[in-house]
């Protein structure tokens, strides 16, 4: 017959793999909405048709698109054709590649969090203040169209307007 402890050894590696095939299953999430829903986050954070991604063991996260698009919610988003940051629960920080609209300028978007999902507000910080949004925009992955990715790519509004008005400032008088 089997000694006690050969049993127990037998018993303490099952449940070794079986932790071990449940936590790798949870972090091979299929989609990138998958990843953002396990941590807490909407699925329309990320516009459809997202592909390519990557998400660290430490929460270092990249996002692929075919192409910069931008997306309407209550504000328009720009998304770059590479998106990355920092993920934890509730939370995405260390934001690059996404920028948001507000009154014809352009901010980039360094922070998005969810506090209290039963608050119904997703928070997006742009640098000098957090942008208060409801939840419910980002239920779904919203559409996104694509925009020419030279430096006319958002128009002549915010940063590139302002730095198009610095070189041409004086020019037109006379």
């Amino acid at each position: 017959m089997f000694s006690f402890s050969y049993i127990t050894t037998i018993q303490f590696f099952l449940i070794l793999s079986f932790s071990t095939i449940s936590s790798s299953t949870s972090s091979n999430a299929t989609s990138i909405y998958e990843v953002l829903s396990n941590h807490g986050l909407p699925m329309g954070i990320f516009p459809k048709g997202v592909n390519e991604f990557n998400v660290d063991e430490d929460g270092k996260f990249w996002v692929h698109l075919d192409q910069a698009c931008n997306a309407k919610f209550e504000n328009e988003l720009h998304y770059d054709r590479n998106v990355s940051g920092s993920l934890s629960y509730g939370k995405i920080d260390a934001l690059t590649g996404l920028e948001a609209q507000d009154l014809f300028l352009w901010f980039p978007v360094m922070s998005i969090r969810v506090d209290v999902p039963s608050s119904g507000l997703i928070y997006f910080d742009v640098g000098a203040a957090y942008k208060q949004f409801s939840l419910s925009l980002f239920e779904t992955p919203p559409e996104c169209v694509a925009v020419r990715t030279d430096d006319d790519s958002k128009g002549q509004s915010g940063r590139l307007r302002y730095k198009l008005d610095q070189e041409t400032f004086g020019r037109d008088v006379l």
